[in-house]
């Protein structure tokens, strides 16, 4: 499935265990490269693939989907003609988002174009979400997890793990977990965990113990570790407000509601903490019970470990301004309020201070095409959204479910688990977390207060929840794709 958070990679990643690759004779190398004859013929390229265009089946039923809401079905008395034009717009976007017949930002971009070309937005309404801080608290996110991933500081940490908790499988499965808590306020992409720090390691480690990926042996250790590091993640993409993209867009869609949570991030580790906290210890001692590895200990996992750090040398002064800058970050994020700086600056502080010092390089930035490509497609969402609230279609809709659930005599508690666990549900039909956020977390929030449920209770259960069901399916994440992917596990283990 198609990833809105591609994995990053890092070239300490290859053989995260195995010596140092030798280096090439640069003198044989030069020897080879001009004895050529220069009447050889050019070496043959394989020329590249004609574009695609959109996907023909998914493009039709994407279109239809707006074209039936907008011309076939009656307006309600309660919402205006835009309102309702706009309504089909977003519909046939969302659609657009699950089917993917264009690359998501490509889509969306269509669905921005078609707002303001049949009138329904003003250019400068429709473009006035690129401007939000939360999307640009995201987009710098990104270019913080490319930092670690650069500077070889996660795979660090992880290894130091591996290290102290690693003579047992289950003990390996522990530091892999907290490791990954660890970094994960920093680091505010799962999958970018996954890919660049957490995959290679299991990957190496497995390997070495002769648990193969795509093979039965995979159950010796590799098909744990990785269930088991696939389900924590979502308990630490929970645990802190920074820890996931996801996370920032749902409180910025509950601020549009009216639902101000003061202190953020403060506020969300308080009510998280605990039930974020008991899942991550239990989750693999869980799985140790109901998807047990057939090797049960790893005695020279710490060894292989400690030879690891001995190759990566001493930290870096890299390594160290990252660590620095992303305690500085985390520390603005906790007192901002106090201070008055807003997360979105602290976030610019230490991307300037990464860059000043030379982490990172303007390069990094603009080859960060995921980041660039959620700037687009997260603003068509978020505006697309603000304005549908703004005309009142989220109000119609809250409105039309709170008159059901009142027809059924519901009690708000039990109104709150119905619609938590259809938000939850819902998710089987999502490939991306971010998409599920856009599509469906205010209208579902405005159907919370509707029926009753504190508002901020509503917000929070339901932005935990964009979280946990990231692990639901092999389809259903970023990092499910990159988990999935190293064919430790198959589709039917789940």
């Amino acid at each position: 499935p198609s990833s809105s958070f591609p994995a990053l990679r890092s070239p300490l990643n290859s053989l995260l265990f195995s010596p140092l690759p030798k280096r090439r004779n640069p003198l044989l190398f030069l020897t080879r490269a001009t004895s050529q004859n220069d009447k050889d013929p050019p070496p043959q390229t394989t020329p590249p693939p004609p574009p695609q265009g959109a996907k023909l089946l998914p493009f039709l039923i994407s279109i239809s989907i707006g074209l039936i809401v907008r011309f076939l079905i009656p307006i309600p008395v309660e919402v205006t003609l835009q309102a309702w034009q706009l309504f089909a717009i977003f519909l046939s976007t969302i659609t657009g988002l699950v089917l993917s017949p264009l690359p998501v930002g490509a889509w969306a971009f269509l669905g921005l174009t078609t707002s303001i070309v049949t009138g329904t937005l003003p250019f400068t309404t429709a473009f006035g979400a690129f401007t939000n801080e939360v999307i640009w608290l995201i987009v710098i996110s990104f270019f913080f997890a490319r930092g670690f991933v650069k500077t070889g500081l996660g795979d660090r940490i992880a290894t130091y793990f591996v290290k102290w908790l690693g003579k047992s499988t289950l003990g390996l499965s522990y530091g892999l977990t907290l490791s990954e808590a660890l970094i994960a306020p920093a680091m505010p992409s799962t999958t970018a965990r996954a890919g660049g720090v957490f995959v290679p390691i299991i990957k190496s480690l497995s390997l070495s113990a002769g648990s193969r990926p795509g093979d039965p042996s995979s159950r010796k250790l590799g098909s744990y570790l990785v269930q088991s590091q696939f389900q924590a993640s979502t308990n630490s993409s929970a645990l802190f407000l920074t820890a996931s993209a996801q996370n920032l867009l749902c409180l910025k869609l509950a601020e549009e509601l009216g639902i101000i949570i003061l202190n953020p991030w403060v506020s969300w580790f308080k009510a998280a903490s605990l039930p974020a906290l008991v899942s991550l210890l239990l989750t693999p001692l869980i799985l140790y019970k109901f998807y047990p590895p057939e090797i049960k200990d790893t005695p020279d996992a710490p060894a292989m470990a400690a030879k690891k750090l001995e190759q990566m040398g001493p930290v870096t002064k890299n390594e160290w301004i990252m660590v620095g800058t992303m305690l500085l970050a985390v520390t603005l994020w906790v007192c901002g309020d106090t201070l008055g700086i807003p997360s979105v600056v602290a976030a610019m502080i230490g991307l300037s201070m990464l860059l000043l010092l030379g982490v990172l390089d303007w390069d990094d930035c603009l080859s960060e095409k995921s980041a660039w490509d959620t700037l687009a497609w997260f603003a068509v969402l978020v505006g697309m959204a603000g304005q549908l609230t703004n005309l009142g279609i989220v109000s119609w809709m809250s409105g039309c479910v709170a008159k059901s659930l009142q027809s059924l005599s519901l009690s708000w508690p039990v109104a709150f688990v119905v619609l938590q666990a259809s938000y939850f549900l819902i998710h089987y039909l999502f490939a991306s977390q971010t998409g599920h956020v856009g599509a469906l977390y205010s209208a579902f929030l405005a159907m919370h207060l509707a029926a009753g449920v504190p508002g901020v209770l509503a917000a929070m259960a339901l932005a935990y929840n964009t979280n946990l069901f990231g692990s639901l399916t092999h389809y259903s994440s970023g990092q499910a794709a990159v988990y999935y992917g190293g064919a430790f596990l198959f589709p039917l283990t789940l």
